[in-house]
């Protein structure tokens, strides 16, 4: 445990950062396609038609709902949510609309992205840093934080 944050669990961040990296390594090394889950969710559900195969794209995604079932049922970990409904549709929205205006997503461009040093996702990995800390202190100045 860290004095400065009680409730961080880093063996199990640590442990969901290799999970990350090795899936979007063997997705780049068995399928030579990025590992951007708004690319594939957008595939799987047919608003695109480029990428890999709608059916590799709908395992991916059902992959990471199944691994995250998996994780809740024999892990320990507590996730909060916001208090409304709509804050998580508007949240919902807004990262929809970044995705596409960004041409990708945090895991294609902060992880796959940044792992082989395009310029583009390094800029764009920044503004979503950026835009997330403005929103938490807007929200919060506003008094909407949880």
């Amino acid at each position: 445990m860290l004095a400065a944050f009680p409730q961080a669990q880093p063996l199990e961040g640590f442990i969901g950062g290799i999970m990350i990296g090795l899936a979007a390594a063997l997705m780049l090394l068995g399928a030579g396609r990025i590992a951007g889950v708004s690319g594939l969710t957008a595939r799987a559900t047919g608003l695109s038609d480029s990428g890999p195969s709608r059916f590799t794209a709908a395992l991916f995604v059902l992959g990471l709902i199944a691994g995250a079932i998996v994780v809740g049922a024999v892990s320990t970990i507590e996730a909060t949510f916001p208090p409304s409904l709509w804050w998580l549709v508007a949240g919902g929205i807004a990262v929809g609309f970044g995705t596409r205006l960004g041409s990708g997503c945090t895991s294609g461009h902060g992880v796959c992205g940044m792992s082989r040093l395009s310029r583009r996702s390094i800029v764009a990995t920044l503004t979503f840093i950026a835009s997330g800390v403005a929103t938490v202190a807007i929200v919060n100045a506003a008094g909407g934080g949880w």
